[in-house]
């Protein structure tokens, strides 16, 4: 066996003993030599293989302490369903994702921004506001999730929404505090209810500010998702950024396609 192949077969050997649990999720790996040991190759080989590990977001290490498995597995992100008002709203739920950690088992904890402010020129040309002035109600969270052994929190994503402000100002969307179901059941409250909702999505490195909010290590990527809700009448009346690491998150579409095709 070539020394590439040696060192993907470690890697595979790991990954499957997560899977099944032999590593626990938050547990801490043998050290290196004892794997080297165990699985009869040389220390370097075992090296390489966890560096792959950790790179695809299954492994972090904690400098001085060891190599451990991330505490949490991927989210399910189920694109085409979690907007519905039922889904945001179960359980008294302030969104989406909040309704779907609790399903889980988890909970969500986030550190929020909300006032007036400028939105991106790439936001400001979809909603057809001012990108130079406080045209829009800006909603920042950074979000974290806590696994249900209690291990400390793990942030899972930066998402900032853009609401424009002639909607916005003197509602609840501008508060702390937005309500069940988030802005989203807010928007049609007041006759915005979104009808259609388009993501773009690219895959990018972090910045530093993202890499360290999310505790990211250099080789990993993010998902930025640039989400739109659309009206019935074609208006684009919110765009949420989602900064997400790519290891984190299971992205699910499912949707229907023409019934007279086939």
């Amino acid at each position: 066996m070539s020394a590439a192949s040696q060192y993907r077969e470690i890697a595979n050997i790991v990954r499957i003993r997560v899977q099944d649990g032999t590593y626990a999720r938050g547990g801490q790996l043998p050290r290196e030599e004892d794997l080297a040991a165990q699985l009869g190759v040389n220390r370097v080989t075992v090296n390489r293989a966890l560096k792959v590990l950790v790179a695809e977001g299954l492994l972090r290490v904690h400098r001085g302490k060891g190599t451990f498995v991330r505490d949490l597995p991927p989210l399910p992100r189920h694109a085409a369903v979690r907007h519905s008002r039922e889904h945001r709203e179960r359980g008294e739920s302030r969104g989406a994702l909040a309704a779907e950690l609790t399903e889980l088992g988890y909970e969500l904890r986030s550190d929020n921004t909300v006032g007036p402010g400028r939105p991106p020129e790439h936001v400001a040309e979809i909603l057809g506001v001012a990108p130079g002035t406080d045209s829009v109600i800006v909603r920042g969270r950074h979000m974290k999730v806590i696994p249900s052994e209690g291990r400390g929190e793990v942030p899972v994503q930066i998402a900032t929404s853009y609401i424009p402000r002639v909607i916005a100002d003197g509602t609840p969307i501008a508060e702390d505090d937005s309500g069940v179901g988030g802005i989203s059941s807010r928007l049609a409250e007041l006759g915005y209810g979104q009808r259609e909702i388009e993501e773009r999505i690219t895959v990018r490195p972090p910045t530093e500010e993202e890499s360290r909010l999310l505790e990211m290590a250099d080789d990993q990527r993010v998902y930025d998702i640039t989400h739109i809700g659309w009206t019935a009448d074609d208006r684009p009346v919110k765009v949420t950024t989602y900064v997400m690491p790519t290891h984190q998150w299971d992205l699910r579409y499912r949707y229907p396609v023409d019934p007279t095709d086939g």
